[in-house]
């Protein structure tokens, strides 16, 4: 028994870095789909694969009570739909390296979200100091040199309101965890629910297409269900390949690594390693794009690792 408390930790951390490291690289799959596809397709193919995956992963029904219902609409709603579909649009109105940072306050609104709802107590002297250096680092990783800051009020509400939504996002998923449910088959309930609430989405996007609409906000919803488009982008075998990965990998098995991983460690504890998905990001663009990274990227990757670490620390009783 002994044994198995002083490994479940251990088991939480690797699975929380393997869950980093596959987030970390999913901008590189987003960005290739692009081309052939809008950012509202790309999301309901991901997740639909998503459920259909974890059903094969799990081939069986988990009796759920009516009332717990709820936690995984919201879930649904807020940690895949809102939080996916407005980090997406915030990149159509502002700088992607501006949704980067502010997104990576995350951490943030779920200690404060926990705190209140929770009535945890994870805001500390030593939280707060490791947010603020952590998110300096996040900032030189994603500007990567280049130091660019342009505010526009509607990119970056909408990248701070896609903060917001994983906070909400982690408080439902801690109130999942203490019911003890099956982490596979609470995630494809979770996943289940957002595709239901992508449909008026695609919806909207095929009307919008149809429409002949122009923009940003018309590209990001752009559905399509043209023979001669579809037979042309679904030929080619890497857009197979990054929507499965996006799918089975990282939606299907991360979102239940993740949640696995806050219940054996904590909500709060493991948002905090979202700091470092830019790191793994610009990392594997630099092996995979070319991508440079500059200096200050990596003093930036150095000072969020720093920063990770030190939120860790707990305050003296």
């Amino acid at each position: 028994m002994e044994t198995t408390k002083n490994t479940r930790p251990v088991f939480g951390y690797i699975l929380a870095a393997i869950t980093i490291f596959f987030w970390g690289i999913t901008f590189i799959c987003t960005k290739a789909l692009l081309n052939d596809f809008s950012a509202l397709e790309i999301l309901f193919f991901r997740f639909l694969a998503a459920y259909i995956g974890l059903w094969i992963i799990r081939p069986k029904r988990q009796k759920i009570e009516p009332r717990d219902n709820i936690f995984f609409i919201l879930a649904g709603l807020s940690g895949v739909v809102l939080y996916q579909f407005t980090e997406n649009m915030a990149i159509n109105f502002t700088n992607a390296s501006n949704v980067s940072v502010i997104v990576s306050i995350c951490p943030l609104f779920t200690a404060l979200i926990a705190q209140y709802f929770l009535k945890e107590n994870n805001l500390n002297l030593w939280f707060l100091l490791g947010f603020l250096i952590s998110i300096t680092g996040v900032a030189l990783v994603c500007f990567n040199g280049k130091m660019e800051l342009e505010l526009n009020p509607v990119g970056d509400l909408l990248a701070l309101f896609a903060a917001v939504c994983w906070g909400f996002y982690s408080l439902f998923v801690s109130l999942i965890n203490r019911k003890k449910y099956d982490p596979i088959c609470a995630t494809r309930r979770v996943f289940f629910y957002a595709v239901l609430f992508m449909l008026p989405l695609m919806a909207c996007g095929f009307l919008v297409t149809k429409s002949g609409a122009q923009g940003g906000m018309a590209e990001s919803m752009a559905v399509t269900f043209d023979k001669a488009i579809n037979a042309a982008r679904f030929s080619k075998p890497l857009n197979w390949f990054n929507l499965l990965f996006l799918g089975f990998v990282a939606s299907g098995f991360c979102f239940s690594a993740w949640n696995k991983t806050c219940e054996i460690l904590g909500t709060v504890k493991v948002t905090c390693g979202l700091y470092l998905i830019p790191v793994v990001t610009i990392i594997f663009a630099f092996f995979t794009l070319g991508e440079q990274i500059t200096l200050l990227g990596g003093i930036g990757a150095v000072i969020t690792i720093v920063g990770l670490f030190i939120s860790e620390k707990k305050t003296k009783e």
